[in-house]
């Protein structure tokens, strides 16, 4: 509910602090009064595109302040979450605009965009009027309508998920279909690869390992000779000569009196040491040979490697794993066809289950349309009105999240003529009316919002306006509606009521708002149905207006 609304230096209006009340407030004045420019300021702070200039003339800013009572489950809580901006029970909307144009806007003490303040606006705020095209004159918003109506949340939410299911399987076919096109443009470079790769069979490891085999039989080759003449001269000469030397010392030793024991001894290690190089080069020997053959197949495999892996850019210890990847291009392939087979029968499934949600969607929006414009014609009787025809239009429109509906509010202003939009058939004084009965219709007691209603009673007077205000005051219980209006019936019937005034002292205008109690709203109203000049005639009528 909007609980107050504060201006500063905005067009004509100075300074202006206003309280507002729940239920039906009216506010009256002579035409050009500034209640339009009330209802500008207004829009400004709630981020409505409006008049490009609203600083009072001589002034250095103008400031537009609106606080309103929010509870716990609001849908404006969600919007403020979203934005990171601190929620409670209060919420203060601040708008400044500066004389050369620029603008900044705070909620609850916290700087926001123009775009926070027009979402939480659609969330407190309804302006209903004669050339209101944010609201009920908007066919883009006309479904939503019905289905809110028709209390459709639910249906709508598990048609959305098909929706996406549908759009999910959808990708899912042309991705692989696109994956498939790709691999069969490359299929014979594949198998061609794969065999190559298969008919070498390369392994992670293997070109380092062949590079050493080679590098040792490279050198094996140069070393080999030199190694068995050592082994050679070892086993001749060296053994025979420590040998015959050995005997010759034993062969003395039991008179030398212990003068060859040392060499004797040392010839012994001498020995022992001698087998072990002997063995050594026997066992280096064995090393060393090999068949030549082998090293050529050595050299041919690794070269094979390498070139491979030149070949795909690649490095050779990532030609397996090179391999496994293009086999599993070479298996999807072949799989291909039936893999999208399968997916072609979840795309099938998912558009029969879109589909048959869509048509049930369809048949509880026919059904709602029909309840819809019974209950506008219903209001529309009260209203002088009951030879008018309101039609909701459900026509085909493509398939989207919402269903295949395009909904649209016609109108017929009498049996037999053509129907059409509401703001092309309908004249202001029937605008209006048609206007009223539909957002009686649609109106959810306890959303938080507040309606305002931009003098929809124009063009209408007697029983008919008297039938405007009591719709209005029956759409004020349990919420609050502003009305602006020139009508004495609609204005007797408001809960609270102000007057808007113009005034001119020192050369300038400025424009008030002043709460009326009961004495001065009979005054208002006198001067509601009798002009400048107040009869007693005319307070009579006014009295008896407020007594209903």
């Amino acid at each position: 509910m909007l609980r107050a609304l504060e201006i500063r230096d905005m067009l004509i209006i100075d300074r202006l602090d206003l309280e507002f009340q729940p239920g039906l407030n009216v506010l009256t004045g002579e035409t050009g009064a500034g209640k339009s420019i009330l209802l500008d300021s207004l829009g400004f702070v709630l981020g409505w595109r409006g008049r490009a200039e609203l600083v009072r003339q001589g002034a250095d800013q103008g400031e537009v302040v609106a606080v309103f009572d929010l509870p716990d489950d609001h849908a404006v809580h969600e919007v403020l979450e979203e934005a990171g901006i601190p929620a409670s029970d209060e919420l203060i909307m601040r708008r400044v605009n500066t004389k050369d144009g620029r603008k900044t806007a705070w909620v609850n003490d916290r700087r926001c965009s123009g775009e926070v303040l027009r979402q939480l606006s659609e969330r407190l705020v309804e302006l209903h009027g004669q050339h209101d095209d944010r609201g009920l004159l908007n066919p883009k918003g006309h479904r939503v309508l019905l289905d809110t109506y028709a209390g459709l949340e639910g249906d709508l939410a598990e048609l959305r998920a098909a929706w996406r299911a549908r759009s999910d399987a959808q990708k899912a076919l042309d991705k692989a279909r696109a994956d498939l096109e790709a691999v069969q443009a490359e299929e014979e470079f594949l198998r061609h690869a794969v065999g190559e790769l298969d008919a070498l069979s390369p392994e992670a490891g293997e070109e380092a390992t062949l590079d050493s085999d080679r590098r040792r039989m490279q050198a094996a080759e140069r070393i080999r000779d030199d190694v068995m003449r050592a082994g050679q001269a070892l086993s001749d000469g060296a053994e025979n000569a420590m040998g015959d030397a050995l005997r010759w010392l034993e062969g003395v030793t039991d008179k030398a009196e212990g003068l060859v024991d040392a060499p004797m001894a040392a010839l012994e290690r001498a020995m022992v040491e001698l087998g072990d190089a002997v063995s050594g080069v026997e066992a280096a020997l064995d090393q060393l040979t090999f068949n030549p053959h082998e090293l050529e197949q050595t050299e041919e495999r690794l070269f094979a490697i390498r070139g491979l892996a030149r070949k795909h850019q690649i490095a050779p210890d990532e030609l397996a794993g090179f391999a496994d990847t293009l086999r599993g291009k070479l298996e999807a392939l072949d799989q291909g066809a039936e893999n999208i087979g399968s997916l072609e029968a979840a795309l099938k499934a998912a558009e029969a289950r879109y589909a048959d949600l869509a048509t049930a969607l369809h048949g509880k929006r026919v059904t709602a349309a029909k309840a819809l414009d019974k209950a506008v014609s219903e209001e529309l009787a009260p209203l002088k009105m009951e030879r008018a025809v309101f039609q909701t239009l459900i026509e085909d429109a493509p398939d989207g999240p919402e269903g295949r509906d395009a909904v649209s509010f016609t109108v017929a202003t009498n049996p037999g003529a053509p129907a059409g939009p509401l703001a092309k058939i309908a004249s202001g004084g029937e605008l209006s009316r048609f206007l009223l009965a539909l957002k009686v219709c649609l109106s959810e007691p306890g959303a938080g919002i507040t309606m305002i209603f931009d003098e929809i009673d124009r063009g209408v007077g007697g029983a008919t306006a008297d039938a405007v205000g009591r719709r209005l005051k029956a759409l004020a219980e349990g919420q609050q509606v502003l009305v602006v209006t020139h009508s004495p019936q609609v204005a007797a019937l408001g809960a609270h009521h102000w007057r808007v005034e113009k005034r001119v002292q020192d050369d300038v205008t400025t424009s008030t708002v002043t709460p009326l109690d009961d004495g001065e709203r009979e005054d208002e109203i006198a001067r509601m149905i009798s002009g400048d000049t107040v009869t007693e005639e005319a307070r009579g009528a006014a009295r008896a207006l407020l007594n209903g």
